[in-house]
């Protein structure tokens, strides 16, 4: 009543018929509880301006940009994590389904997101899991997360991200239960995802699902960037090398299919790959830093 109706604390304590401190009292309590975050958008000039020249030149639905303001880049990512949780929550009308990747800047945003009640929206995982480590910022995990926070129902994806072998693939991807999420993913409403670059501060390569070998042929073969494992080239085509034969999860096609694709990316060292994400349609609103936000406008112009 009080944030989402504007109601004053008076009139909600006469309408519960308890006394104003009481209703202040629980208000505090809702904040240092979690269930209540204020999310104050520093909107400066300049970074209204990035947004729209990202818009334009790009032809987004949305474009959010994050000040920097001297931050670290722990607290960049967290910022614009937050930024993220404030757009999806303001912008869930008539979505009952959310996909999710995998990846630090995303687990951000799932532990910043408010608790709010849509029992009705589904949740699921756009990829498969990534073995023991860091298991935080996995995409079954944030979508178990994301979904207590939805107090709504989550899909879990039971299968690894990268397999060993093809024929390994080819087996768990004949399964009716991975064959079942894998086709509400490629139908969500709204697919949150990261943007890797694999040969800069790489999270894959830094928990060892790429080895020196792969990065070597990933060089040759032109890769730029992923999105969930699937990688592609500076003008955003897919690159079909010997890992993506391997990957359980949403293809890159398939990924233009979804009726909203939000990016949420943190980090200069990814620009590069956040352009050739651009370039190959694959994104429909980008949540990112204004350091990022002005390299990618100065590589276009």
């Amino acid at each position: 009543m009080y944030y989402n109706d504007g109601w004053t604390q008076a009139q909600i304590a006469q309408k519960l018929g308890v006394s104003r401190p009481v209703i202040s009292k629980l208000l505090q309590r809702a904040k240092d509880e979690g269930i209540v975050k204020i999310y104050i958008k520093d909107e400066s000039v300049h970074t209204v301006g990035l947004e729209r020249k990202l818009e334009q030149y790009f032809d987004l639905a949305d474009a959010v940009v994050v000040p920097n303001n001297g931050l670290s880049a722990e607290r960049a990512k967290r910022e614009v994590g937050q930024a993220g949780a404030s757009y999806i929550s303001n912008n869930m009308k008539d979505v009952k389904s959310i996909g999710i990747s995998w990846g630090e800047t995303l687990a951000n945003l799932v532990q910043e997101y408010p608790f709010e009640r849509k029992e009705d929206i589904t949740v699921v995982p756009l990829e498969g899991g990534m073995g023991v480590k860091q298991v935080q910022i996995h995409a079954n995990q944030l979508a178990n997360e994301l979904a207590k926070k939805l107090q709504s129902t989550c899909a879990y994806l039971y299968a690894p991200a990268i397999v060993e072998t093809e024929e390994l693939k080819q087996r768990l991807m004949g399964m009716e239960d991975i064959q079942t999420v894998l086709e509400i993913g490629r139908n969500v409403d709204v697919a949150l995802i990261g943007i890797g670059n694999p040969f800069d501060d790489s999270t894959l390569l830094r928990l060892g699902y790429l080895q020196e070998n792969d990065l070597a042929q990933l060089r040759d073969v032109g890769a730029i960037g992923d999105i969930g494992f699937r990688f592609f080239d500076q003008n955003g085509k897919p690159i079909n090398d010997s890992l993506n034969t391997k990957v359980i999860g949403i293809t890159l096609e398939e990924f233009k299919g979804i009726k909203k694709v939000i990016a949420v990316v943190e980090g200069e060292h990814k620009v590069a790959s956040i352009l050739g994400a651009l370039q190959g349609k694959f994104i429909d609103v980008l949540i990112t830093d204004e350091l990022t936000a002005n390299a990618i406008i100065k590589n276009i112009t």
